[in-house]
């Protein structure tokens, strides 16, 4: 059977799946992504000492995801891909955000002024998208599927590291590696790898919840789950700049480079979402959805700035979701974004959340991680590579996972250079991207993506 074929899908992009299958795969979108929303509120929160305002910080953070998902699904006036794009906050902008919220500190100023200017230069940003939104059907020759299938290996490798330290027990932790985190997150590895190759459906759908609870237990048995009592408010309702508004053009251009990294980035994570929901990669449909796609980021990161959480983007992870449930449905996605909406109008949720054990997380998202590293080789492969994709794809992975396993190599350079090409994501599909404009084609070596897909629908 063709890995393209349309019955590896339970549920396809524009099914109706029954209320509880759409709650369960929807749960499982949220436990997913989750920890990856809440966790650059709480290194930003620590790193410059607003742990006073954490809570209301994680809780615009999970409204805002909300809000942004359901744009992307539901795509209002051609806002969002139509498709299961959870939004969520960006770690790319974590550097360039504790070198502005450090810059506020050196000048005497506190949380709330530090704050100000962190939102108001998010708010700026935001608009980088929406413009280049505009632009995306000028922008095909870079935007190819060897350019978009090498970032999103790359986006899928990054990720993978940090499920190893979370399985490994967290980044600090004292007992880190211990026999213990190992076997307790192997166990939840395996429980989701058995339940999603179940025949049946349920326990399919529900394969990353059962093994997150399996896990759970365990840990609870073995003395590795702690519950702390809850001491924050009950509800947090969403309030419009409430640190006020603050701009500094000095600090803008690293916001303004990294917004364009992420541009990149989403595109990644949007074509691989196509691939899993068995649409086009090429063609006016295509492009049309990562135009909404990108449009549907920059409204999120307007939504961001306004209601005090952290520049959002385009999460990975969720494609890996999406292979293993085999539901692409996309009216899972309102359900997503109303599920974090939720969360985020109620903090003790998200604080329960937080509480799961580091090795069972990390067991639980390694798999979906390395789902999101198998879509990028997919997309990489819908045509036979020439000599000249296979340049690019040494290059950039190359250049993307030295500087990842080297950060002291750019130590010498000025800081909007590290910040800028300081991750695998960034300098390797920034390689590939000059790279796939500069080097001449080999058109007649290699066929059209459609013929290949022709190919691979034709009766064997």
């Amino acid at each position: 059977m063709s890995a393209h074929e349309p019955s590896e899908l339970i549920y396809g992009l524009e099914d109706k799946p029954a209320p509880l299958p759409a709650f369960l795969t929807a749960l499982q979108h949220v436990m997913a992504s989750l920890v990856g929303i809440i966790t650059p509120p709480l290194i930003v929160s620590s790193a410059l000492g607003l742990a006073a305002y954490l809570p209301w910080l994680i809780s615009m953070s999970l409204m805002v995801s909300g809000a942004g998902t359901f744009l992307q699904a539901r795509r209002p006036f051609g806002i969002g891909a139509g498709m299961i794009c959870l939004q969520g906050t960006s770690f790319a902008f974590l550097g360039v955000i504790l070198a502005a919220g450090f810059t506020v500190k050196s000048r005497g100023g506190g949380p709330e002024q530090i704050m100000a200017m962190i939102f108001g230069l998010t708010l700026i940003a935001a608009f980088i998208p929406v413009v280049v939104s505009r632009f995306l059907g000028q922008l095909r020759r870079v935007i190819t599927p060897l350019v978009s299938g090498t970032v999103l290996c790359l986006i899928g490798i990054s990720l993978i590291k940090v499920s190893i330290t979370d399985w490994g027990g967290g980044h600090g932790a004292k007992d880190f590696g211990a026999p213990g985190n190992l076997l307790l997150g192997l166990l939840t590895l395996m429980t989701i790898v058995l339940f999603s190759r179940a025949g049946n459906r349920w326990l399919r759908l529900g394969a990353v919840i059962l093994g997150i609870a399996f896990g759970c237990r365990l840990a609870a048995r073995s003395g590795k789950l702690h519950w702390q009592p809850f001491t924050h408010s009950w509800v947090a309702l969403p309030q419009p700049l409430r640190f006020g508004f603050d701009f500094d053009y000095t600090l803008f251009l690293p916001f303004a480079l990294i917004s364009l990294i992420c541009i990149l980035e989403a595109v990644g994570d949007l074509t691989a979402n196509c691939l899993l929901s068995r649409r086009p990669i090429e063609g006016d449909e295509y492009v049309g959805r990562l135009r909404g796609g990108i449009l549907a980021d920059g409204a999120s990161c307007v939504l961001a700035a306004l209601f005090s959480a952290l520049p959002s983007t385009t999460f990975a992870q969720n494609n890996g979701v999406i292979q293993m449930t085999g539901v692409a449905s996309r009216r899972v996605g309102l359900w997503i974004g109303a599920l974090l909406a939720l969360l985020g109008l109620f903090p003790i949720f998200g604080a329960a959340i937080q509480q799961i054990p580091a090795p069972v997380l990390g067991g639980a998202t390694l798999v979906m991680f390395g789902s999101v590293l198998a879509a990028g080789i997919r997309i990489m492969t819908q045509s036979p590579l020439t000599r000249r994709d296979m340049l690019i794809i040494a290059v950039s992975f190359g250049i993307g996972l030295g500087v990842e396993a080297e950060p002291a190599f750019l130590s010498q350079l000025p800081p909007v250079f590290k910040n800028l090409f300081g991750s695998a994501v960034a300098s390797g599909g920034i390689t590939a991207m000059l790279l796939n404009l500069l080097l001449p084609g080999e058109g007649s070596e290699r066929p059209s993506v459609q013929a290949a897909a022709a190919k691979n629908r034709a009766p064997r």
